[in-house]
């Protein structure tokens, strides 16, 4: 048994999966809704005490019997970059990144959980090595394994959401683009053969376009939240809802436009040949035609469970939530 459990800024998703052979069979899964503080904004241990009973209480009401957890930390929070070593050893790389890892971080290495991983390796001429470097801070690793023993789980597996997205979301081959929309950050990673090579996180999310509808209508918060699930960018309405929606989306298809720009001019990569959609905003009408008619390449609402195995009744009750479970299905893939 594997369990991934993704702490989002308004929902906690669970998902335990059981491994059969090479596969993976979906054991059991849920997720709840929550208004509190965040474990990156809580100041003591006290304040993660009301958290950790949300989880005991989700752990034990989804029937996951597994104790030890892998966790995601927020994107927005953690450092993620691509470098480009010499043709060296892994045990050299090793070294490499020890040595190189503060230029590249905006923390004290003291300060910082660093971890690699290769993501290439080429022999030719000139020949190198590209590495995945990821830094979090130590205390937000911290405070996420003080949570969840707060609520009776033991922490074998710490990383970041788009690394979890990646192993969820992405084919074993080709280029994409991954796009988490959150309630409070939107993710963006750029996936060449199952390997993240570029990911950053961006502000503007599901609460961004609620707020916009509110103040757009002048209607109150959860009004506008209920418009946005039931009308989207669809038009209804005389179109009113779309309206006030639509500059937001423009400036998320900015965002991702600039992104791929980057990757293929800084990094030399070749463009995504499709994006992959995960997230609650993921599933406003028309939001998928509109990003895709905004970028110009397909555009696919991911299905977290096409790497697992689900029961025929399970599918059907997880249809209209799928999307949500992106990360804790990718964490609960790792097998810890």
């Amino acid at each position: 048994m594997s369990v991934g459990i993704d702490i989002g800024s308004k929902t906690i998703k669970i998902v335990e999966l059981e491994k059969e052979g090479k596969a993976f069979k979906l054991a059991a899964s849920g997720a709840v809704g929550y208004q509190g503080v965040s474990p990156s904004e809580s100041k003591d241990d006290k304040e993660l005490t009301p958290l950790s009973d949300v989880i005991r209480k989700l752990h034990k009401e989804a029937h996951i019997r597994g104790k030890e957890v892998a966790v995601a930390l927020p994107e927005s929070l953690v450092f993620t970059r691509t470098i480009k070593f010499p043709l060296l050893t892994d045990q050299e790389v090793v070294s490499a990144v020890k040595w190189e890892a503060e230029q590249y971080i905006p923390i004290p290495s003291s300060e910082a959980i660093i971890e690699h991983q290769i993501i290439e390796r080429s022999e030719g001429s000139p020949g190198g090595v590209m590495v995945l470097l990821v830094a979090s801070p130590r205390t937000l690793v911290e405070k996420y394994i003080k949570l969840l023993q707060g609520a009776g789980l033991t922490t074998v597996g710490i990383e970041t959401e788009v690394l979890a997205l990646s192993r969820s979301l992405a084919p074993e081959t080709g280029t994409v683009l991954l796009l988490d929309f959150g309630a409070s950050s939107t993710d963006i990673a750029i996936v060449k053969d199952g390997m993240v090579r570029f990911s950053r996180s961006i502000p503007t999310a599901g609460e961004a376009f609620t707020r916009a509808l509110s103040q757009s209508l002048g209607i109150e918060y959860q009004q506008a939240e209920a418009y946005k699930k039931t009308y989207g960018l669809s038009s209804d309405l005389e179109g009113k809802v779309k309206a006030s929606l639509a500059p937001v989306f423009s400036l998320v298809g900015g965002e991702i436009k600039n992104a791929i720009h980057f990757y293929q001019t800084e990094e030399k990569g070749e463009a995504p040949n499709s994006v992959i959609v995960s997230g609650g905003t993921s599933g406003m009408p028309e939001a998928i035609s509109t990003l895709s008619n905004l970028l110009g390449i397909e555009v696919v609402v991911g299905n977290p469970f096409a790497k697992v195995s689900v029961d025929a009744q399970t599918t059907k009750s997880l249809a209209n939530y799928s999307p949500l479970y992106s990360v804790a299905v990718g964490l609960a893939l790792r097998g810890d």
